[in-house]
């Protein structure tokens, strides 16, 4: 699948966060203490090492490399000598997404062999990047879509139907079902036929069938997308994982009031600091999920016992740790437990994170330290917007940036009427409004002097005449808005191909559109970009 030198411009970037991001960007001490150690300091990764090495024996980075999966492409001897010589992981993860979701995920990983590679210089031990597939997730409404421009030039949403509206298992009991083919077809057709196309077809067709749950599909297309590179993959449902894990969401399950209390002190110190929180803490709230009637459900303290959050079954300790025994799958983390049960499994140094995650992780330090753990690294991804070359001319013609087209297009629109409007009519109209400014006040001076109440009728003249000229003004701009309504559509798919549906590209945009359109060669560059300097 690799592909030839590319004719595209790559911004890469690190995606803006809210302040507390934006602060542990920059290195800024008041959020110091909410992390641990900076992404830049090699020192930090090599502290994190040491607390991994007091954790985790040979016998324990066995059972995580048989937690791993080794994509076609990948190597097995790295797995080998991660566990023979006590090696480390850099972890990321993400939430299922139909056809492989949008660019972020690869951006993520890419991000993630990177750091490893680093790492790896620092450190010298083997440090293996490994994606958490979160299979466990239930949010169908997220991972049950995509997005694409088509070959025609405009946004597509293929979508899957809920299997039942009323239930909401994990995404891994949910085989996609006959739908999703019939989907897959309508997104390959808009995807163009060029040297690079086919074994992106292939490759989507072996993924995305009926039998195949959402995870799994997400699995084996970036699996054949990053493996080659050099990720390895494990799923928040594997068996492995799920023994290795169970210890900790027990231990959550008995201590769910202390820890709730641990998580609610930072929080309050974050709220104090000036800074939201990124995941609200609900009262009595177990960050643990069990299967239920109503699918997976959020585990609430009550009485003696636990309340499921949607059906109100009401259980005891001793019934769920039964229910545990007889299938350790029913019992899962939150979204603020599973970076604790991903450190538990694995020996992590650092979590690659987006902008959400990287705010959340800043209210678990202390959480980790109260299950003996400490926090990995949080390094914040890479993100890139492209331009492909004919999304250029369009913004050279309109002499704007990148940037510009991330208002709404009706600004936009306005702006470049505006800016086009003849000099002569810029000067006509700005010399008009002065000689009646000029001739108001003249006017107000001379009748005021008769008769005080006469200065509202000439202000009210004023206001008539203004009013006229800025009508005069937009019907100018409505002209040449008719007369450039092609250029303007030229325009507003600029702005579509790099912000649709208003949001970043990398956001919303399918991978497989630069893939068809540019081969291999489009994850290589962008895994030459995305280079991480330890300092």
């Amino acid at each position: 699948m690799s592909g030839t030198p590319l004719n595209l411009e790559i911004r890469v970037s690190r995606p803006a966060g809210g302040p507390l991001v934006q602060k542990y960007l920059e290195g800024d001490r008041t959020v110091s203490g909410f992390f641990s150690g900076h992404f830049a300091d090699p020192a930090a990764y090599r502290a994190k090492a040491g607390e991994v090495d007091r954790r985790f024996s040979r016998e324990t980075r066995e059972r995580a490399a048989r937690a791993l999966r080794v994509p076609d492409g990948g190597d097995p001897d790295r797995v080998r000598a991660f566990v023979e010589q006590g090696g480390y992981v850099v972890t990321t993860g993400q939430q299922p997404g139909l056809f492989g979701g949008p660019l972020y995920s690869v951006y993520k990983g890419l991000t993630a062999i990177r750091l490893a590679q680093a790492l790896e210089e620092v450190l010298g031990k083997p440090v293996l990047p490994v994606f958490w597939v979160a299979s466990e997730d239930h949010d169908w409404a997220e991972a049950n879509h995509t997005c694409i421009v088509g070959v025609d030039n405009e946004l597509h949403r293929p979508e899957l139907s809920a299997p039942r509206e009323d239930i909401h298992p994990p995404l891994h009991r949910i085989p996609a079902g006959a739908a999703v083919l019939e989907i897959r077809e309508e997104f390959l057709q808009n995807l163009p036929d060029t040297d690079f196309s086919k074994p992106y077809f292939t490759l989507l067709r072996e993924a995305a069938t009926d039998g195949a749950t959402l995870p799994q599909s997400f699995a084996v297309i970036l699996e054949a997308l990053l493996g080659p590179l050099g990720m390895f993959f494990t799923d928040a449902a594997d068996p492995t994982v799920k023994e290795a894990s169970t210890p900790l969401l027990l231990d959550e399950l008995e201590r769910g009031g202390e820890l709730e209390a641990v998580l609610a002190r930072t929080g309050a110190e974050l709220t104090q600091a000036g800074f939201d929180l990124q995941v609200a803490l609900m009262e009595g709230g177990v960050n643990l999920f069990l299967e239920g009637e109503a699918g997976r459900e959020r585990l609430y303290r009550e009485g003696d016992g636990f309340r499921l959050r949607t059906s109100g079954e009401h259980l005891t300790e001793a019934e769920i740790r039964e229910r545990v025994t007889r299938d350790p799958s029913v019992l899962s983390p939150n979204v603020l437990l599973r970076p604790v049960a991903e450190s538990v499994v694995f020996p992590t140094l650092s979590y690659v994170a987006g902008p959400g995650e990287t705010a959340y992780y800043a209210q678990l330090a202390a959480y980790f330290q109260a299950h003996g753990v400490q926090m990995p690294v949080i390094y914040p991804r890479y993100g890139a917007t492209v331009v492909e070359s004919k999304i250029r001319k369009v913004l050279d013609k309109f002499s704007l940036d990148v940037a510009d087209l991330a208002r709404p297009f009706h600004e936009v629109a306005a702006a470049i009427a505006r800016d086009e409007v003849p000099d002569e009519v810029r000067k006509a109209l700005g010399g008009l409004r002065g000689a009646i400014a000029k001739g108001v006040g003249e006017l107000q001076g001379a009748v005021t002097a008769v008769d005080a109440t006469l200065k509202g009728p000439v202000q009210h003249v004023r206001s008539q005449a203004f009013a006229a000229l800025d009508d005069v003004e937009k019907k100018v701009l409505h002209a040449l808005k008719r007369e450039n309504e092609i250029a303007l559509s030229q325009l507003e798919k600029a702005q579509l191909h790099l912000y649709p549906q208003g949001k970043p590209q990398e956001r919303v945009m399918n991978p497989f559109y630069y893939l068809a359109r540019y081969g291999g060669a489009f994850l290589e560059t962008l895994l030459e970009r995305f280079a991480v300097t330890l300092d």
